[in-house]
């Protein structure tokens, strides 16, 4: 298998993972406080991350990574799910989806920045058309404005897409799993704390589904989905594999109709099929 065939099955296990995300926030957020969710589920990782470093022995990184761990860490572990986990308490999570519909094309764009990455123009038309046609399902399902939680929705992608580019430039020396670790570990002395001080007065009145959402986003969106995630982006190019995430919110609508019995339209499946053909146009267009 080449390098960049294996980038790509990579990213899409990352993405398959990721779109559990925005649900499982949803439903933690309704009986946990915003803050609490996000310092917690960095700590749990953070300290799962702890075992598997000392584990398999690996070595630290060196002094000038530092800053990127911090760019990473700010990013992808305090910033996108704390401002997520605040949105989605004003927002539903189908509104969240014209949001994420716009999270290839942020990871595309500090991919030249910070990656270095030169995709050519047709490259862009795709991505721009795949991120059109997800934004525009979404829209046409009729959600409401809430203006706020739009704007935190904004930033959250936005400083995702800077965590998503700079964790895949360092895990081309350090490998996926270790950069993800390296953050969780390197931002633990500040989420430790802050998670025992916001910890709920009492935890008798947490129902199972807010459970069940803390334990998904902390193992699953918060490391798991990051080992798949970071290595398909740096063996498979950040803006050519970035493009998957554009299937991201249509795998969430499938594990809602599957464990929630919501309908499929058919209109769902042509979007689909449509943006399918916009991901596969970008990647032959990303070198």
């Amino acid at each position: 298998m080449d390098k960049t065939t294996a980038g790509w099955i990579n990213g899409f296990l990352g993405m398959l993972v990721f779109s559990g995300s925005l649900p499982a926030t949803r439903a933690a957020v309704v009986d946990f406080d915003p803050v609490f969710l996000t310092v917690a589920r960095a700590t749990i990782a953070g300290l799962l991350a702890c075992v598997l470093l000392l584990a398999f022995r690996e070595q630290r990184p060196r002094r000038g990574d530092l800053i990127s761990l911090a760019v990473v860490a700010l990013g992808v572990v305090v910033g996108f799910p704390l401002l997520t986990a605040l949105a989605l308490r004003l927002v539903t999570a189908a509104h969240a989806i014209v949001f994420v519909g716009l999270l290839p094309l942020a990871t595309a764009i500090f991919g030249v920045l910070r990656g270095g990455e030169r995709p050519r123009p047709a490259f862009w038309l795709f991505s721009c058309l795949g991120s059109a046609l997800v934004a525009g399902f979404a829209l046409s399902q009729g959600l409401s404005a809430a203006s706020v939680g739009d704007v935190l929705m904004l930033v959250a992608i936005v400083v995702c897409g800077l965590g998503y580019a700079e964790g895949a430039k360092l895990a081309r020396r350090l490998g996926g799993w270790q950069v993800i670790s390296w953050a969780l570990v390197l931002s633990l002395p500040v989420m430790l704390p802050l998670t025992l001080a916001t910890m709920p007065s009492s935890l008798a009145s947490i129902r199972g589904s807010a459970w069940g959402g803390l334990a998904y986003v902390s193992l699953f969106s918060m490391l798991i989905g990051f080992v798949f995630w970071y290595r398909g982006l740096a063996l498979g190019g950040i803006a050519a594999v970035g493009q998957l995430q554009l299937l991201q919110p249509f795998f969430g609508l499938v594990l809602a109709a599957i464990l929630l019995h919501e309908r499929v339209s058919p209109a769902m499946i042509a979007v689909t099929a449509a943006v399918v053909l916009s991901v596969l146009g970008a990647r032959k267009f990303a070198a």
